[in-house]
C-alpha cells in the first residue's frame, strides 16, 4: 500500500496552488515583500516530495514566514522550513506544519479518493497537470479537500466523491472557487 501511494505521490506533484500571492510573474514594481512571498511559494512549490496528499501555506509578515498545513511525509516540514530560510528578505521561520498520522486505513482512502478524483471526466483533467491543484488531506478518516478548482460544479462533485469514500467520517471542502458561478 505505501508503494502504491507513493508512487501516486510521485506521479501526482503539485504546485503550492492554495499558496497566496501565486501570480506567475511578480512586475518590478511589487513590493519588496510580495516579491519575497513569492520566492518562498515557489520554492516551496519545487519541493521534491510535495505531492497532492501535502497542504502547506504560509504567510509573511516583516521577514517571518509562518508555514501552516499538514504532511504526509516527515521529511516535508523541515525542508519547507529550509527552503524558506534561504529566500532573500526572509529572517526567520516559524513551522507550525503538522505530521499527518501513520495508518493503513488512511493511506487507503487516500489513494481511493485519488483515483476518484483523477479518473472524474469532470475532474480528470486536472490529472494532466504536472502539479495538481487538488490536495486530499486525510486524518484518521477525516477528509479535507484544499487548493484550487475552476468552477463550483468541480468543487461539488469533488465533495460528493469524496463522501462516497468507504470508510470516510466526514468531508471538509475547503476546495476554492477561481471562476464564481453567475447568480
Amino acid at each position: 500500500m505505501l508503494k502504491s501511494i507513493r508512487n501516486l505521490s510521485l506521479g501526482l506533484l503539485l504546485s503550492v496552488a492554495a499558496l497566496p500571492l501565486a501570480a506567475a510573474n511578480l512586475s518590478a514594481t511589487a513590493t519588496p515583500e510580495a516579491r519575497t512571498a513569492e520566492q518562498v511559494r515557489r520554492q516551496i512549490a519545487k519541493l521534491p516530495f510535495l505531492s497532492v496528499f501535502d497542504n502547506i501555506s504560509f504567510t509573511l509578515q516583516d521577514g517571518v514566514v509562518t508555514l501552516d498545513g499538514d504532511v504526509y511525509r516527515r521529511s516535508l516540514r523541515k525542508s519547507a522550513e529550509r527552503v524558506a530560510l534561504q529566500v532573500e528578505g526572509v529572517t526567520r521561520v516559524e513551522n507550525n506544519i503538522e505530521f499527518l498520522p501513520v495508518s493503513n486505513f488512511d493511506d487507503q482512502i487516500r489513494v481511493q479518493l485519488a483515483r476518484a478524483l483523477f479518473t472524474h471526466p469532470a475532474l480528470d483533467r486536472y490529472s494532466l497537470q504536472a502539479n495538481p491543484p487538488i490536495r486530499i488531506i486525510v486524518r484518521n478518516g477525516n477528509v479535507t479537500l484544499a487548493g484550487v478548482v475552476n468552477r463550483e460544479m468541480e468543487k461539488n462533485v469533488a465533495g460528493v466523491l469524496a463522501n462516497q469514500i468507504h470508510g470516510v467520517f466526514s468531508v471538509t471542502n475547503d476546495l476554492r472557487v477561481e471562476i464564481p458561478s453567475k447568480s
